[in-house]
């Protein structure tokens, strides 16, 4: 984009906004960059090393220990079928040997299983330090785009004036849509005066209205109904229904739609 921006012109509005976008992208991918280097090194990295160094000590030490328990009862059984005296004391010496060896390993994976709690007190540690470093990149990029949203829409919205000079007389201005200000991200608990009192008006009626969708919204449920930005759809107001909602029509689908993703049209 930067590069095309400077082939436009960087006087021009157009290559002036490429320019911005680029480099806004730009400072998007350095805090990508950064989510990825500090979720490898303080979430990624210690679970694998988990995984690969402690977590196989443990299960081979499990595997161990099942294996002496059959031995110590193998041993059991021995004495239990030894009826000579001196085959007796030779299972009893066995018996001895397979219990010592038992309660060896059974203690060994005792105290691996008890670091375990110590472990999941350091994973939980790195857990908030990945949820942190994912709220700091989200936070980062949601403002770089406001900034460049600003940005935009401080451009004039036609680029004639700026191209007069690199076009014949005969050709036709070009206009380009202002991207406005207040296409941010949808917030429920806002909205212009104008707006809400179309919607208001709308909610007293029992009439319909046109109005076009400002973003994408996919439905949470078979109730609502999916939004394409820029499409227009017929909304009305259904009695019961809750205040941020109203009914949307698009030809003959049917369902809710958040208000906060729509303009009504005159």
């Amino acid at each position: 984009m930067i590069e095309a921006g400077n082939e436009f012109g960087p006087g021009t509005a157009y290559g002036n906004a490429l320019i911005k976008c680029g480099e806004t992208e730009k400072q998007v991918g350095g805090a990508e960059r950064e989510l990825i280097q500090s979720s490898a090194i303080n979430f990624l990295t210690p679970f694998r090393n988990f995984l690969e160094g402690d977590f196989k000590t443990i299960l081979k030490e499990r595997k161990l220990l099942q294996v002496k328990r059959l031995d110590l009862d193998a041993a059991k059984t021995r004495l239990k079928k030894a009826r000579m005296t001196d085959a007796r004391a030779a299972a009893e010496q066995e018996l001895r040997m397979t219990q010592s060896e038992f309660d060896r390993q059974a203690e060994i994976t005792r105290l691996l299983l008890e670091g375990v709690s110590s472990t999941h007190a350091h994973h939980l540690r790195c857990l908030n330090d990945f949820v942190e470093a994912q709220t700091t990149y989200y936070a980062q990029c949601y403002q770089y785009m406001v900034d460049l949203q600003k940005q935009l829409g401080s451009f004039p919205s036609s680029f004639s004036n700026n191209n007069q000079s690199s076009v014949s007389a005969g050709a036709s201005s070009i206009s380009v849509p202002t991207i406005p200000v207040s296409a941010s991200l949808p917030n429920p608990g806002r909205g212009n005066s104008a707006t809400s009192g179309g919607f208001h008006e709308l909610r007293s009626s029992s009439g319909s209205r046109k109005a076009r969708v400002l973003y994408d919204y996919d439905a949470a449920s078979s109730s609502e109904l999916s939004l394409l930005a820029d499409e227009v759809i017929t909304v009305s107001s259904v009695p019961g229904m809750d205040t941020d909602w109203l009914m949307g029509e698009r030809g003959s689908q049917k369902g809710k739609v958040p208000i906060t993703y729509l303009e009504l049209l005159n």
